[in-house]
């Protein structure tokens, strides 16, 4: 049993089926809390709803949402009141990445990576905003990343769009305080997922070749982590599951860096 007590909640979990999101829905459903798994691959994210359904004994429901479509979310977050009763959390885990060298950036790529990025946090966000107004209690943990916090060459969308999200998270939480919501953002460093682990043969290609992919992914992001080890994603699904908690109901507007120590730098 977890520390932490969300017995009689319900969290909404984007990017449900990703590494990072399927580690918050199994650490939001330890702690007690039902899950609304949002994911455009559904049968990834049915998986990960059977699994932790059947691991913790709590509901989990997958809905297919495009994160880019506002009548998709809408539909989803009626759903997710009417057949749980309540929301309680948002827990914003999807995302994408593109690597280009800024002079080149595609503008497509850019847009898309803003849209699911920056614009998809805010439609979630602003969808389940009067639920938590009505119960007078809401917890929104955003993902953002150490990007949001510092800069690394050719992710010059994601940077912009992460920093993009800190600020949402900051703005939101001032608004929400007097009504009991509460707005943070955990930003973690170098965590092995697939989105990660798709960038290897850019960095191979930016070391000049002769190394692996791994190799070249431990020079791009343990180099600057003095902890020298990838985050476990099941590091942050514990952080997210705390600050959705009724001990946690002081955070609210913070930006919290889970990242061996890269921003100490």
């Amino acid at each position: 049993m977890s520390f932490v007590d969300l017995r009689g909640r319900t969290s909404i979990v984007t990017g449900a089926a990703g590494g990072i999101g399927r580690a918050v829905c199994e650490e939001l459903a330890r702690a007690g809390s039902g899950v609304a798994l949002f994911d455009l691959e559904g049968a990834k994210a049915d998986e990960v709803a059977g699994r932790v359904a059947n691991a913790f004994g709590i509901a989990a429901e997958t809905y297919v949402v495009d994160i880019r479509q506002n009548d998709e979310i809408a539909r989803a977050v009626d759903a997710v009141a009417a057949d749980f009763g309540a929301i309680d959390h948002l827990v914003n885990a999807h995302g994408i990445q593109f690597l280009s060298a800024f002079g080149d950036f595609p503008q497509d790529k850019w847009a898309l990576i803003h849209d699911i990025n920056l614009q998809g946090v805010f439609r979630t966000m602003q969808a389940v905003w009067p639920q938590m107004l009505n119960r007078k209690r809401g917890r929104v943990v955003n993902i953002a990343s150490v990007h949001g916090l510092v800069a690394s060459e050719l992710k010059s969308a994601y940077v912009t769009a992460k920093h993009g999200v800190v600020g949402l998270t900051r703005a939101s939480a001032i608004e929400g305080a007097e009504h009991g919501i509460t707005v943070n953002a955990v930003c973690p460093g170098a965590v092995l997922t697939d989105l990660v682990l798709r960038q290897g043969p850019e960095y191979v290609r930016k070391f000049g070749g002769g190394i692996s992919e791994r190799v070249a992914l431990e020079r791009a992001f343990l180099d600057v982590m003095p902890s020298r080890r990838f985050i476990e994603p099941f590091e942050i699904g514990q952080l997210c599951a705390y600050l959705c908690s009724d001990a946690a109901c002081s955070i609210t507007g913070t930006a919290i860096p889970i990242d061996g120590g890269w921003t100490a730098r």
